[in-house]
């Protein structure tokens, strides 16, 4: 009878029991990994920074580069039917955006054959997409860069763990864990920084590509306003 009582009583014991389980903090197990990883994931942060910079700072230019004003080319077409260059220009020396320095060139160059003045519109625009890309390719080349120094990370901190455990008297699974766990980190950091780059290009590729389609559209509609007759 007594037996039974154990039997049933043991399990009750055990579940009560709570294992003391230490856990350390991403910072602790940073410190512990050694100083080439620590370099490493100091360098995955310093590309978080510049990438996350360069996105926003893209992102509010090409923003402000792609806003509308629905009135501009009308105005623009009023004052050159009227004769008023002048005010044209003004007009363009006011709008702070892509289109009105393409239209401002344009208007420069009144009275010259139509290509040339399509020419020169087309130059602006090459200019003014040059600037709108611009940071685009640093940007990339971190959403490239990031996995593979994390991965090289991880490649030389699995290297050290391997070594210190060749050369460790006594090898436990808590040594070999905490070791493999320390070494993974910077993969992690890196596939988490590349992949953030990566969406953040891609948005910023298709945010120009729409600024892009309404350059082109107004300089089509200024070289049609230019030949119209009278």
């Amino acid at each position: 009878m007594n037996f039974f009582l154990l039997l049933f009583q043991t399990p009750e014991l055990e579940m009560n029991e709570e294992p003391a389980m230490e856990s350390d903090n991403i910072l602790s197990v940073l410190l512990d990994s050694g100083l080439l990883s620590m370099v490493i994931v100091a360098i995955l942060f310093v590309l978080f920074i510049v990438g996350l910079y360069i996105f926003v700072e893209r992102y509010t230019t090409i923003k402000a580069a792609g806003a509308e004003d629905q009135g501009f080319m009308d105005r623009i077409r009023m004052e050159i039917s009227s004769g008023n260059m002048a005010n044209a220009r003004a007009l363009c020396a006011t709008t702070d955006s892509p289109v009105a320095r393409m239209v401002d060139k344009g208007l420069q160059r009144i009275g010259r054959p139509l290509r040339d003045i399509d020419a020169a519109v087309e130059n602006v625009g090459n200019l003014e997409i040059f600037r709108l890309e611009k940071g685009l390719s640093t940007l990339a080349s971190i959403a490239g860069a990031a996995p593979m120094i994390g991965f090289f990370g991880t490649v030389t901190g699995m290297i050290s763990a391997f070594y210190e455990m060749s050369t460790a008297d006594n090898i436990t699974p808590d040594v070999l864990a905490g070791g493999i766990y320390s070494a993974l980190l910077t993969t992690a950091a890196g596939l988490f920084i590349g992949i953030l780059a990566f969406v953040g290009y891609n948005l910023l590729v298709a945010s120009v590509e729409r600024v892009v389609y309404k350059m082109e559209r107004s300089t089509t509609e200024f070289m049609d306003l230019l030949q119209e007759p009278g």
